[in-house]
């Protein structure tokens, strides 16, 4: 009864009221609901790129704005309540000394703790909250690659980028599936905001209410069950002060969050879950669910409810890598020197750790500069022989051994050899 109270009054459709009443006792399931709708409060962040919390706040205030700061867990958070003027048209704005951003997505960067120096990667970086603040952790140093695979969000992402200062980093638009570790890996960190069913941004964006089917639980966890995959595998498990992977999305069900982690636990013994240092606020992550048991580190991910904390419905999980990633290609593959590509329906996985000389220091590739064929042509070929010892291959066999095509004009001229021998043998005689 109460179900069918919430989807006349509310408007959810009977699927997803139901998969949301399941994660609270009916009371708290009442509250949700209610927290869904009133929209959060308004919060922007200080860019410390360009100026400190105390001083923004202050200048705004000396504008008419009504503000305090968001609470202890934030440094930057600044929570607007009234303003005479539009937030994203004041000079301070403008000057990009702030950032509209809501409070929640704070959090995965906080527990990412970038250090400065380190290459870090953003998987799905638009429109730039996350990938903003992480520079300024990283106060300008460093390299931080944003990767968005929609081109059309990747522009204002390139925007709030030169609004607020950042320097240390570079935007791509790629499938982070496909393009990451393939074509790039070997980071720091990686942090993981992935695409999902919004169910803890409900108050943003009501359509979720009826738009959201079965069907969407089904083919979104997937996908995000492969991009976790790919962020870690994109890890570098020698990282001297990183080696993590922060996995976080803005809804609340478990088949996105508590489940996903879990696949990706099975799928990469590598990985464990560890604290995310976002302390006491939210709650912990569920150790079980509806007859399914997780693992009993679950509990270090954090769950971030709107009727419980006052922020958008949000889970952040931090991962720590400890080793390389298994070889998951076929044995044919595995026999094959020449680097086949996987039997259809396998997986490859292809770990991107840099390769370190005999005092750990990462080998790196000489800077830019005029084009010279003979040391490009070294370049190449000791590139050539990392990949092939990576594979677990010698590379003096490899390189040595006749291709295909090579074999059968030897085996053409060897034939032809043989036979003119018998003809000038049967002239002879």
């Amino acid at each position: 009864l109460l179900l069918e109270d919430i989807c006349s009054y509310y408007g959810y459709n009977q699927f997803l009221a139901e998969k949301l009443m399941n994660l609270f006792s009916p009371m708290e399931a009442f509250a949700f609901f209610e927290a869904n709708e009133t929209p959060r409060p308004v919060v922007i962040r200080t860019n410390t790129l360009r100026t400190n919390r105390r001083t923004l706040a202050q200048a705004l205030i000396n504008r008419g704005v009504v503000l305090e700061p968001v609470g202890k867990w934030s440094k930057v958070g600044l929570q607007v309540f009234e303003s005479p003027v539009p937030l994203g048209a004041t000079p301070e704005y403008l000057a990009g000394h702030y950032i509209l951003q809501a409070a929640s997505s704070f959090l995965p960067v906080m527990a990412l703790a970038p250090q400065p120096h380190e290459r870090i990667l953003d998987m799905a970086a638009a429109p730039g909250g996350k990938t903003t603040y992480i520079s300024a952790l990283m106060r300008n140093t460093g390299i931080v690659i944003a990767n968005d695979a929609s081109k059309v969000r990747a522009k204002g992402l390139i925007g709030n980028i030169h609004r607020l200062g950042v320097k240390n980093t570079i935007v791509s638009n790629l499938d982070a599936h496909e393009a990451f570790p393939k074509i790039m890996g070997g980071f720091d960190r990686v942090l993981l905001d992935a695409p999902c069913t919004g169910t803890g941004v409900i108050s943003k964006d009501p359509k979720v209410k009826t738009s959201k089917t079965e069907r969407d639980f089904l083919a979104i966890p997937h996908k995000q069950k492969q991009l976790l995959l790919a962020a870690i595998d994109s890890t570098n498990h020698h990282s001297k002060t990183g080696g993590y992977i922060v996995y976080s999305t803005c809804s609340v069900t478990v088949e996105e969050n508590g489940q996903v982690i879990q696949y990706a636990l099975n799928k990469r013994p590598n990985v464990r879950i560890v604290d995310t240092g976002l302390g006491d606020f939210g709650s912990e992550g569920f150790t079980s669910f509806m007859g399914k048991k997780f693992d009993e580190r679950m509990r270090l991910a954090r769950r971030y409810y709107p009727h419980r904390e006052n922020v958008d419905g949000f889970f952040v999980c931090k991962l720590k890598k400890t080793g390389p990633s298994p070889n998951q290609t076929s044995k044919k593959q595995a026999d094959a020197p020449d680097g086949a590509a996987a039997a259809d329906g396998e997986e490859e996985v292809i770990d991107k750790t840099p390769i370190t000389d005999e005092k750990g220091n990462v080998v790196g590739e000489p800077e830019f500069g005029p084009f010279d064929d003979e040391a490009d042509a070294e370049i190449i070929a000791r590139g050539e022989r990392r990949r092939i010892r990576r594979r677990g291959f010698d590379p003096k066999v490899v390189l040595n051994k006749p291709k295909k095509g090579e074999k059968k004009e030897k085996a053409e001229e060897s034939k032809e050899g043989q036979s003119k021998g018998e003809e000038s043998k049967e002239k002879k005689s």
